[in-house]
């Protein structure tokens, strides 16, 4: 493929979500009466894309999930609109528990526990007096809680978390769960099948016989008495004397690992697992009963009474049910499909590729993404477009497909072959070259009515494949393999990459002699003699790296396992940039140095992209609300934003509890980058107090939102 990358300086700021749509993560400053480039922000999945771990209901409308890399995610409104929170820490969270719409606490890696008195609008750190990993948290009241984690470690505590103290369970196994029913009373669930209960606030913790040597992950008491485990292999067990016995339960499941567990009474409870896998039962597990999510992984489950429940898991997937669970209804904006490969051809039309013949395009840049229709269930592992109508995917099992009319249909294409297809890259219309398995290539001439294969002269597995012309390109696949072309493929020469055993797996060449590939390892070589020399640029961050894309000799883009590495300046120097993300990227394509889309696991789609000028007229490539600055302020802020087509426009003021107390825009707006001012005052012009305010912007469809702070 022929990429196109850019770079971004500025880390960006993660603001604030409300509702589901796209967040623009961003930083906003003047030089010269013009604005500076964005950073990286979210596409899909909404409202973040960072795996959930766990969540907990208060009520049925106010629930708050946590996750990966310090996320938090609140709803008051039963997940109507799910809200971003500020954790103010980058730890892994793994527990939750809210006593009240008010009061939580959220635990996590390195001994992490977080506090809130107010719904979460802020987090307070609190000393656990452990670096153990702390993976479950239980409250029976505002004050009175324990949580659990890493080497047996159990801290309590009866001030609300002023102070954490340590008991001792006699064990030094991983406690993964804990459920306590009042004060005194609650049951920890460990690896290699341990139960420990207490019936006296944790002073005496007593080891229960559990009949498995299973992980056990979740469990669930509704009473003193009556509680469910689960845990590996579909492990459920079950106890109505407190623990005194535990019987197995059939979970209709084997080798599907269960990770939560919530009962809304003795009878009526949800499991969730691997897989996507809910079971439901409505008899106290006497029988459980398989329903759909269509998720890949889901970790935790929370009824609220016996109708209302929520799952999360995996991508920061959120579903609902309000009919015990007869039906789910994901109330996040995913694309679920691991998604491969992306290919731009202007600011506004891409298409990216994934699992199950997943094809997704885009004609506004990224801000909607609408499947296409495939027609084939195979992975799809590569796309390049010639122009915004004419492309060409290729897959598994020598799967090609090829649109002329941006997507509208695909139609299959004889390949030939079975193997593999990995990479592809269209130079025009009807010129096209295809790499995979066992060193296949094959090239068409004629818009892919016919793909004859090739000689590259290896068995090694090709994963990339960038041509800058019709006669020109080059390949790179298994064992530091690189191939080189000047005539179209009739000829391909090896040439020398110093070591074995290495993958590269991507190619970018912005002309016939400079290019990049990346690699395992962080590999990076590169070459300005048409691959005749590389050099090393090898990044010591060591990750994978699936994916590069320049747009000129300077300026360009690696993307991998949770990295992206950015160069101004060939390659000379690279630097790590922070997407806010912590799943793997596959594939990027840029159309300028500042404009492009990077696609991964768990259907992840992130863009970058440069602020227009701040003229009235000019027009920017996408609508956007940037950050208020100075943030926080007092009085006065200024609030930026763009408008990519002329709209009607609102940009209102709202408390956190989601009172409107200003409008500060109500009316068709021409395409431009804008600024409005706000004093801190109402509509009357009463000044309001101190404290956090959200901004949302709503253009048509679109709804975007951030947060700031008035100080006085």
């Amino acid at each position: 493929m022929f990429h196109a990358r850019s770079f971004r300086s500025q880390h960006p700021t993660f603001a604030i979500l409300i509702s589901v749509v796209v967040l623009a993560s961003s930083v906003f400053a003047h030089a010269n009466g013009r604005a500076t480039t964005s950073g990286w922000f979210l596409q899909n999945p909404l409202p973040q894309a960072n795996e959930l771990l766990d969540v907990s209901f208060s009520d049925a409308n106010s629930g708050t999930a946590v996750g990966e890399v310090g996320t938090i995610v609140r709803t008051t409104d039963g997940g109507a609109t799910w809200v971003v929170q500020t954790s103010g820490t980058a730890e892994h969270l793994e527990g939750v528990c809210f006593v009240d719409a008010n009061t939580g606490t959220v635990v996590g890696y390195n001994g992490t526990v977080l506090r809130t008195s107010d719904g979460g609008t802020t987090w307070v750190s609190q000393t656990s007096g452990t670096t153990e990993r702390l993976l479950g948290v239980s409250f029976s009241g505002p004050n009175v809680g324990t949580a659990v984690g890493d080497a047996g470690t159990i801290v309590r505590t009866t001030d609300g978390g002023i102070t954490w103290v340590a008991q001792t369970t006699g064990t030094n196994n991983r406690l993964h769960d804990v459920s306590f029913v009042d004060d005194s009373i609650g049951t920890a669930v460990a690896q290699l099948g341990g139960i420990y209960r207490t019936t006296d606030g944790g002073a005496t913790w007593v080891s229960q016989t559990s009949g498995t040597s299973e992980w056990l992950f979740g469990v669930c008491f509704t009473d003193a008495n009556t509680g469910t485990v689960v845990g590996a292999r579909g492990t459920i067990l079950h106890t109505t004397d407190g623990g005194t016995t535990w019987v197995s339960q059939t979970s209709g499941t084997t080798f599907l690992h269960l990770y939560g567990v919530s009962f809304a009474n003795a009878s009526i409870g949800t499991v969730v697992g691997l897989g996507g896998a809910i079971l439901r039962t409505t008899d106290g597990g006497a029988t459980w009963i398989a329903q759909t999510s269509g998720a890949l992984t889901l970790r935790a489950v929370a009824f609220a009474g016996a109708m209302t429940g929520t799952l999360v898991g995996g991508s920061g997937s959120i579903m609902r049910t309000t009919n015990r669970g007869a039906t789910w209804v994901d109330q996040t904006n995913v694309i679920k499909q691991f998604l491969t490969d992306v290919s731009f051809t202007d600011a506004n039309s891409g298409t990216a590729v994934g699992t199950g013949g997943a094809i997704v395009r885009t004609t506004n840049g990224g801000e909607t993404w609408v499947p296409q229709t495939s027609g084939t269930t195979e992975i799809l592992w590569g796309v390049s477009h010639a122009d915004a109508s004419t492309g060409t995917v290729v897959g598994e099992s020598g799967t090609i497909l090829r649109t002329t009319n941006g997507g509208g249909t695909w139609v299959n294409q004889t390949s030939g072959t079975t193997e593999d297809l990995f990479g592809v890259s269209v130079v025009d219309a009807n010129t096209g070259t295809a790499v995979g398995g066992r060193g296949t290539v094959l090239r068409t001439t004629d818009g892919g009515a016919t793909w004859l294969p090739q000689t590259s002269g290896t068995n090694q597995w090709l994963y990339d494949v960038c041509f800058t012309d019709a006669n020109t390109g080059t390949a790179v696949g298994l064992d530091n393999t690189i191939l080189r072309t000047t005539d179209g493929g009739a000829s391909w020469a090896s040439q020398t990459l110093f070591g074995a055993g290495y993958i590269l797996r991507g190619v970018s060449f912005t002309d016939a002699n400079i290019g990049t590939v990346v690699g395992d390892g962080g590999m990076i070589f590169r070459t300005t003699d048409g691959a005749t020399s590389w050099v090393d640029q090898t990044w010591g961050g060591g990750a994978f790296l699936r994916d590069v894309s320049f747009t000129d000799a300077n300026a360009g883009t690696a993307v991998g396992a949770g990295t992206i590495l950015c160069t101004t300046d060939g390659g000379t120097t690279w630097v790590s940039q922070t997407s806010g993300i912590s799943a793997d990227l596959y594939g990027v394509s840029f159309t300028s140095a500042d404009l492009g889309s990077a696609v991964g696991s768990g259907g992840i789609i992130l863009r970058t992209e440069p602020l227009a000028t701040g003229v009235p007229g000019s027009t920017p490539p996408t609508t956007r609300l940037f950050q208020n600055y100075p943030n926080p302020f007092n009085p006065v802020t200024s609030i930026p934003y763009a408008v990519y087509r002329a709209s009607h426009v609102t940009l209102r003021v709202y408390t956190p509890s989601g009172r409107l107390v200003r409008t500060l825009v109500d009316g068709t707006v021409p395409p431009g980058s804008w600024e409005v001012s706000w004093d801190g005052t109402n509509h009357a012009g009463t000044p309001l107090a101190s404290g956090v305010y959200f901004l949302q912007l709503r253009v048509g469809n679109v709804v975007q939102s951030k947060k700031m702070t008035l100080l006085k």
